[in-house]
Order: C-alpha cells, then sequence, then structure tokens
C-alpha cells in the first residue's frame, strides 16, 4: 500500500472521529527495511520515521539525512542507558521511555545539551510480564517523576496485548494521558491505527502496511 494510500485513511479516520488529520503524526516505521524500501518513501517527500535499534538507525540516517535533508526521527524500540547518548544525538523523540534510570541518563544528557528531546512515557498496558513498560498503576508517579527531571514528556506510548481487542486498551491510554494533562497519544499500527485515532492517537506507527513485510535479519 502507498504511504498516500494510508494517509487518506488517516484522513478519513480522523473525520469519522470528528478531528482533523493534520493532527495525527505518521511514522513510517523503516526499521529492517532495505534502504531502497525507505528510499522510495523519502522521494514522497515524507519526513517522519521510527526505528527501533540505534545501531541500525546510525548506519542509515546520516547519509539519508546528507541525501534528503533533516529528518523528524523517533526512537519507538527499547533504549539501553549505554546508547542513550547516541539516541540523543540521533533522535528527536523517544517513545520507550520506560524506567526511572533511563529517566535520570536522558535528564543528564539533556541538561549537558541544553535540550530535552520529546518523550513518551511506554505503558506496559495489558501488564505483559515479556514487554517492556511502566505498569498502569506506576504511571501517574513516573510521569512526576519525569517532569520533576525537567524532561518534556509529550504524551503516553502503548502496544496492546496482540489477542485482546485493542480498543480498550486504547481507550484506556487515553485516560491515563488525560488524567496527567498530557496531550501525545503515541498508539495505533499497520493493523488498527483507525481504531486508535477514533480514541485520539496523536502518532501511529505504521510499518508493513507502507513498507511491505520486513526482511529478515541477517544471522
Amino acid at each position: 500500500m502507498s504511504i498516500q494510500e494510508i494517509k487518506t485513511r488517516i484522513n478519513n479516520a480522523a473525520t469519522d472521529a470528528g478531528r482533523s488529520g493534520d493532527d495525527i503524526s505518521l511514522i513510517a516505521v523503516s526499521k529492517v527495511q532495505p534502504n531502497e524500501r525507505v528510499q522510495a518513501v523519502l522521494e514522497t517527500g515524507h519526513k517522519t520515521f521510527g526505528e527501533n535499534r540505534v545501531q541500525e538507525a546510525l548506519g542509515k540516517w546520516p547519509d539519508f539525512q546528507q541525501n534528503f535533508g533533516e529528518m523528524d526521527l523517533h526512537l519507538i524500540g527499547p533504549l539501553q542507558t549505554n546508547k542513550a547518548r547516541q539516541a540523543v544525538e540521533l533522535f528527536g523523540t523517544i517513545h520507550s521511555v520506560d524506567r526511572p534510570k533511563l529517566a535520570i541518563t536522558l535528564a543528564k544528557l539533556a541538561q549537558e545539551r541544553g535540550a530535552s528531546p520529546d518523550i513518551f512515557i511506554q505503558v506496559n498496558i495489558g501488564e505483559e510480564p515479556q514487554k517492556a513498560g511502566v505498569l498502569p498503576s506506576e504511571t501517574d508517579a513516573f510521569v512526576a517523576e519525569c517532569r520533576e527531571l525537567e524532561l518534556v514528556v509529550k504524551g503516553l506510548m502503548c502496544i496492546p496485548p496482540v489477542q485482546e481487542e485493542a480498543s480498550l486498551h486504547f481507550a484506556l491510554l487515553a485516560k491515563m494521558a488525560e488524567r496527567n494533562g498530557l496531550a501525545g497519544l503515541s498508539m495505533g499500527m499497520s493493523d488498527d491505527f483507525e481504531k486508535a485515532i477514533q480514541f485520539g492517537a496523536t502518532h501511529i506507527r505504521v510499518g508493513s502496511a507502507i513498507f511491505g513485510a520486513r526482511a529478515p535479519a541477517a544471522g
């Protein structure tokens, strides 16, 4: 599916929800995609992309930025503290802040640099043991902690459990964000972004619907 078709679907879903498509950021998830597929999307003029791994992104985006100009790059995968410095130098937004140690590290880097990346706090909305994220019951306290560290908290992020109705989790995340005075909701992927828009998503993360199936990882 072309990125323009995805944008049309976003606009239609936004209209159905009484919203403007202009209020929704489409993050084209380019992780583990061949460079030629990414370049094809870049050539449409799209500038907002998401990556899962810092090292993979470092091997890809400096060259693309040299050829296509500055990008709006989002880190949507887990971030190790020892990769935090590289992350804040490349990404303007980090969607996976999920623990105090990482928040403290990002705050120290922000003080050094004189600027904080925009951050989303990842919530383990389904309380799944295999997934990263702050538990829903601990989210309010963690939002407050990040704000005390003077991090720029834009909103909350979630990945609903695969076997459960996503709408229930989107609605819960929206309530949690509202309770904390947060406007940003990073939720919705290729299979459910239209539902996410109904519940207020401001950032949707779409990969396979734009690029096709991911290339297999090396090794």
